[in-house]
């Protein structure tokens, strides 16, 4: 049953009215000494996670971005295993909707790993698993998951990368995965080809936790404040949140990528041997012509 211009007309007009009552209503009332903390507080929280832990089942207090890395780790593996066991198997040469999307997904990631490096199985499969996290863990923090802190308040869970120790963690272990090629292409003496990018595991850190924090930070000043919490905080944290999300799920995959294939990149090895063999031929020549 579809509504008439006029029926429209009036429910925008009730509509309007209802959400200005509410907005006077906050406005009148404010804060009512709800806010504990300082603007100065929140933000040093956000980024120190010193204020506001969670106690992890009574054994140990936590930052909140521990919580919310397990939570979103939990949706994902649930999430994979849903489609391996029911999904994956019904489908069919004319693809679905879900099934187009899984399968451009994949192909994205996997084409990326092709193109990198000839040893590409594992770093396909990384690559997609790590784009998948930062991409969830950083649309995680949208759905405002609340819990309650070891003082008794009541916070939002936070993207699991803004901690800086998720954010490190994640830069690390590319950083594993990225000798891991050196290895797998040179050998041991690939070891010595990844430990050259010293400085690798800390910009990757750094950029995941520089990017998603800068985000946390200004939609938590957007919220603070009564006079700017109404719709802006809608558009400030929606498109900061999807921004970092396509972003920085893309540049720690390419980043990984390039250098993983830059490591395991086999060619040196080649042509070192080579020469030897060619050495070796020549020197069994000249001691055949001398005999």
């Amino acid at each position: 049953m579809y509504m008439t211009v006029k029926q429209r007309r009036k429910a925008i007009i009730v509509f309007v009215i209802i959400a200005a009552v509410f907005m006077a209503g906050s406005i009148a009332l404010g804060s009512g000494g709800a806010e504990e903390e300082t603007i100065q507080e929140v933000m040093r929280d956000s980024v120190l996670h010193d204020l506001n832990k969670i106690s992890l089942f009574g054994l140990m207090d936590v930052n909140p971005g521990l919580v919310a890395g397990v939570i979103v780790s939990a949706f994902l593996i649930v999430f994979a295993l849903i489609c391996r066991i029911f999904i994956i198997p019904r489908f069919t040469m004319v693809p679905g909707k879900f099934q187009l999307i899984l399968e451009t997904l994949v192909g994205l990631f996997d084409g990326m790993a092709k193109g990198s490096s000839r040893i590409n199985k594992f770093l396909g499969a990384y690559i997609f698993a790590a784009g998948a996290y930062i991409f969830t863990g950083t649309l995680f923090e949208l759905f405002g998951i609340q819990a309650v802190t070891t003082h008794g308040l009541s916070i939002s869970l936070p993207a699991p990368l803004s901690d800086i120790n998720g954010a490190i963690m994640m830069g690390c272990l590319t950083y594993l995965v990225i000798m891991s090629g050196g290895i797998a292409g040179n050998g041991v003496s690939g070891i010595g080809k990844t430990l050259k990018e010293y400085s690798l595991p800390i910009s990757l850190s750094f950029r995941l936790f520089g990017a998603l924090l800068s985000g946390a930070l200004v939609t938590e000043l957007v919220y603070y404040y009564s006079s700017l919490s109404y719709v802006l905080p809608v558009l400030v944290g929606v498109l900061f949140t999807l921004l970092h999300a396509l972003i920085q799920a893309y540049v720690l995959t390419m980043l990984c990528s390039l250098f993983y294939g830059q490591v395991s990149d086999d060619t040196e090895r080649k042509a070192k041997q080579a020469k030897k063999r060619a050495k070796k031929q020549q020197a069994e020549k000249e001691a055949a012509q001398a005999a």
